[in-house]
């Protein structure tokens, strides 16, 4: 949006804007306006704590000036649609951008966690086969202001509604992250440098996009790091997940060696078991083998049935032995339970149903401090 802003309307959309920058284009302003400096903190205050919707809500500043902040300077701001919660404490809220599309992000509850789940794109080019969002197909990018719009917008849903204080981020919402890194990798500078979200908190899903893993490990935050691999093989995985034609699991684990070995980077594997399909114990050895180099975590997801493919998720006792078969070869593994199926919280479904994810420790075996909450699909 802050490129469509300045194109359109020659405001400099803020919420796009890294902090520094954002604090230097207020000061101007308000220097050529004759105010005194102590503006610009009243001005970050309200962006970066208060998480308001417009200039207007900042009411420690004249009216005058609050009207020439809204003339030259735009925040993002996406309209709350509809907000879904189910009987389990999640809430799905789908946003619609200034352009129209739809975008989902979710609210798990967990302990005294408070995971949100945030869309990097409307709609998704990935094609993974067990994905409500990419059989939706891919619209756009969504821009950094747009990102971070979506964790004010429900820190403040969070706060109107006392549902807790946001503790985790995890981008496994809509769209893949690491195709979308000229918004992404700003907007998680923005959460952990201005919005105080630790890196270790914040984990970003991807499905295997080997030039963005690689990326990311040379960044000097601790950002954690979850991989979409739903299979052990090549054979296999490709007809899952179609980025594996582009960067197969050799490639794959080579950039994963990198990024562990930056240091302080936790990985956690995703893994959605499709009865019959990826779900037999033979394949959890050969899990195991691939894995066993990494101090890693696998969370196990039962498949979240979607139009489309006529599969169905394994069953209790295969998800259990596919775990223990794992934790007996010394890989840390979580079975887990989606949440939020009674409101749709699988990423795409509530937007599919108006033209989401992170499930419950269901059975828990050597549990690590995953840096995500874990999710139906990371898309």
């Amino acid at each position: 949006m802050a490129e469509q802003d300045r194109a359109e309307t020659g405001r400099v959309e803020l919420l796009g804007l890294p902090a520094e920058e954002a604090e230097r284009a207020l000061a101007e302003h308000f220097n050529a306006r004759g105010q005194r400096p102590y503006r610009v903190r009243q001005v970050r205050a309200w962006l970066y704590e208060r998480d308001v919707l417009s200039f207007e809500e900042m009411t420690d500043l004249p009216t005058a000036e609050r009207a020439a902040l809204g003339e030259r300077f735009a925040l993002a701001t996406p309209e709350l649609v509809t907000t879904a919660r189910s009987a389990d404490g999640t809430a799905k809220h789908l946003w619609r951008m200034a352009d129209g599309e739809l975008v989902e992000s979710v609210l798990i509850p967990a302990g005294d966690r408070l995971t949100l789940c945030m869309s990097s794109q409307a709609g998704c080019a990935m094609a993974c086969v067990f994905c409500a969002t990419g059989w939706s197909g891919y619209r756009r990018q969504l821009t950094t202001g747009e990102i971070v719009a979506q964790y004010r917008g429900s820190r403040r849903w969070a706060r109107e509604t006392a549902a807790g204080s946001i503790t985790n981020l995890v981008f496994m919402g809509m769209g893949e992250p690491l195709m979308n890194r000229k918004a992404v990798f700003p907007a998680l500078s923005l959460l952990n440098h201005s919005y105080g979200v630790g890196a270790r908190r914040i984990t970003v899903s991807t499905v295997g996009v080997v030039p963005g893993i690689l990326e990311l490990a040379l960044r000097p935050e601790q950002f954690r790091l979850a991989v979409s691999l739903h299979a052990p093989n090549h054979e296999l995985r490709q007809s899952i997940v179609p980025i594996e034609r582009k960067h197969p699991i050799p490639e794959l684990m080579a950039a994963l060696r990198e990024f562990e070995a930056a240091g302080g980077r936790r990985i956690t594997f995703e893994y959605t078991m499709i009865e019959g399909v990826n779900d037999a114990p033979a394949l959890a050895e050969e899990l195991a083998s691939l894995i066993g180099e990494f101090h890693a975590h696998v969370n196990l997801i039962p498949y979240n049935p979607i139009p489309g493919p006529d599969w169905r998720p394994s069953p209790p006792l295969r998800l259990r032995r596919f775990a223990e078969v794992l934790v007996e070869r010394g890989i840390e593994a979580t079975v887990r339970e989606p949440r939020g199926r009674d409101i749709a919280a699988a990423c795409g479904q509530l937007r599919a149903e108006h033209e989401t994810k992170a499930p419950k420790p269901y059975l828990q075996l050597h549990r690590g401090d995953e840096g995500a909450a874990g999710s139906g699909a990371a898309d």
